[in-house]
């Protein structure tokens, strides 16, 4: 079979229709992340990598796990291949049941679970999350007060990440994807606003304000959804809410794993020198960047096409769909994650480096997304490949393969700590590399078993895209090295903005030269779409 162009590929209209879908989340997302990084400076220059910024970013994990252990991937995974199907099949009342019962469900859970953690929250910033910081009295109290105010968020977002899911089974991916904006302004607004008088507290108050209009902006969009009917009821007799508890129960113990390494990486850092904790955070947060807006958007899109695919029995049509969003997405992820590593530190200069985040800062955070950003390309796949899983049903498979690497991760986290304690690097670095290895290994199960499920995946396909997106990434990785050398003891600004611009530039052309068939559909859609507005507006202005 040749490869020439995606229209040559069977199924290529919903192929065209998951991009177009992707690429509205893209840009939304891409907006979520540029006010997500202006909140990161906004804090990082008010608090630096001190007390305060460690006891927030210790006390953010816990209602964070909570939010992924239930309403966040967990939930989507289950609830929107449930949903989906009793839309595709025109059982809109059962599916609004369904949605009614999950959302009275998730609220009791989440107030259930806040006045407890509440009620113990010493015990649980002890024992579990930051042991390290008992040994400082001031830090240790403002961590258990900082938690408290927090856990009111979690059961914001549980209805709100019901509502995510209930949009994106209707294809609507805009205002859901918009939502993590919101919560964004909230945290800008409790820095800016609240901070200068209450300190970090007026930060996590933030925090509670985001959660809140993360679900108001998701409102209007709901409130227009046909046969859209609300039920007091938790539904334990009925099917579908059974089939979302199955489909749960694998997906909440898979998150709990990963949310385990996250807690084991605090746990740890607490025990590391001072900015530890904060430098992952933060490390971390500017390698999910790139992530979120290319990995995470076409996953998203492609999770409710998934669903119906397989609801249909179009298995071929899911192989091939699945196939071309690998092979874009390593075209994508395999330059941003080489990007990441070379310009880590003039990019970290010029974002955080000022008021309270000085250059030792600098170093630690460089030195986290050094680590960090070489799993990019793992994290990536592991993001599209898990949601074709759940779309099959089957969230047994993906939580298995990622509680084995979870696992391992935790093994890894610990020893390579301490073995960078021992080089004389900074060992929250080794923290970042047991991630970044895990989720490598995590994402070549996961290939094989779907490989297995699907009876392929267009291998030849995919790996024809990697190889040029490999040489295309080779020729762009000298273009760098040579672009850095010749700006050495330049502006960070210089370095960082011209090598980002001199690595596409060389990237997009060694891809034209290799005649990637997505450079030439990818430009087609974009004229495609700026005739479309130009057209609509002339129609307008007649």
């Amino acid at each position: 079979m040749r490869y020439m162009d995606a229209a040559t590929l069977p199924g290529n209209t919903e192929n065209r229709r998951i991009a177009r879908d992707a690429g509205t989340v893209m840009l939304a997302i891409l907006l979520g992340q540029v006010f997500s990084l202006l909140s990161s400076i906004l804090i990082t220059r008010a608090f630096g990598t001190g007390i305060q910024n460690e006891a927030f970013n210790a006390s953010n994990r816990l209602p964070d796990i909570l939010y992924q252990l239930i309403a966040g991937g967990a939930l989507a995974s289950a609830f929107i291949p449930t949903f989906t199907t009793l839309l595709t099949r025109g059982e809109r009342s059962k599916a609004w049941l369904l949605a009614s019962a999950i959302a009275n469900i998730i609220t009791v859970i989440f107030i259930v679970l806040g006045v407890l953690i509440a009620l113990f929250t010493p015990w649980v910033v002890q024992r579990i999350l930051a042991p390290g910081f008992a040994a400082d009295p001031v830090k240790f109290a403002l961590t258990v007060d900082l938690v408290r105010i927090q856990m009111i968020a979690p059961v914001i977002f549980g209805l709100s990440g019901l509502g995510m899911g209930i949009l994106n089974s209707h294809r609507s991916f805009l205002w859901p994807a918009l939502a993590p904006m919101m919560y964004s302004i909230g945290k800008i607004l409790g820095v800016l606003l609240l901070a200068p008088s209450l300190g970090v507290y007026g930060l996590a108050l933030g925090v509670v304000g985001g959660a809140l209009m993360h679900g108001l902006i998701q409102m209007p969009a709901l409130l227009k959804l046909p046969g859209l009917k609300y039920t007091p009821t938790f539904g334990i007799r009925l099917p579908d809410v059974r089939e979302v508890a199955r489909l749960m129960g694998p997906r909440v113990l898979g998150v709990a794993f990963v949310q385990l390494n996250f807690l084991v990486n605090t746990r740890l850092a607490s025990l590391q020198p001072l900015g530890s904790v904060t430098a992952l955070a933060v490390g971390f947060s500017l390698m999910m960047i790139p992530e979120a807006a290319i990995a995470q958007a076409i996953a998203i899109a492609a999770l409710p096409a998934f669903s119906a695919q397989a609801a249909a029995g179009k298995l071929e049509e899911m192989r091939n769909s699945l196939a071309a969003l690998l092979r874009g997405l390593l075209l994508l992820a395999l330059p941003a994650s080489i990007g990441l590593i070379l310009l880590r530190a003039p990019l970290v200069t010029i974002i955080f480096q000022r008021g309270e985040f000085d250059a030792s800062s600098t170093q630690l955070v460089a030195w986290a997304l050094l680590w960090y950003a070489t799993g990019l390309v793992g994290h990536s796949v592991v993001e599209i490949v898990s949601r074709a899983f759940y779309a099959l049903h089957d969230t047994k498979t993906p939580v298995g393969v990622g509680v084995a690497a979870m696992s391992l991760n935790v093994g890894l986290s610990i020893g390579l700590s301490r073995l960078f304690n021992t080089w004389g690097w900074m060992p929250h670095g080794g923290l970042a590399l047991a991630n970044s290895i895990a989720t490598f290994l995590e994402m070549g199960a996961l290939l094989i078993f779907m490989r297995r499920r699907l009876t392929g995946l267009e291998g030849r396909h995919v790996l024809n895209g990697l190889v040029k997106a490999l040489a295309a990434a080779g020729v762009m990785t000298l273009a760098l090295w040579g672009w850095m050398r010749a700006t050495a003891g330049a502006s960070a600004w210089l370095v960082a903005l011209g090598g980002m611009l001199v690595g596409a530039l060389v990237y997009v052309l060694m891809l034209a030269l290799l005649r990637v068939p997505e450079l030439k559909l990818a430009w087609v859609g974009t004229k495609r779409r700026l005739l479309k507005r130009t057209s609509g507006e002339s129609d307008e202005k007649q």
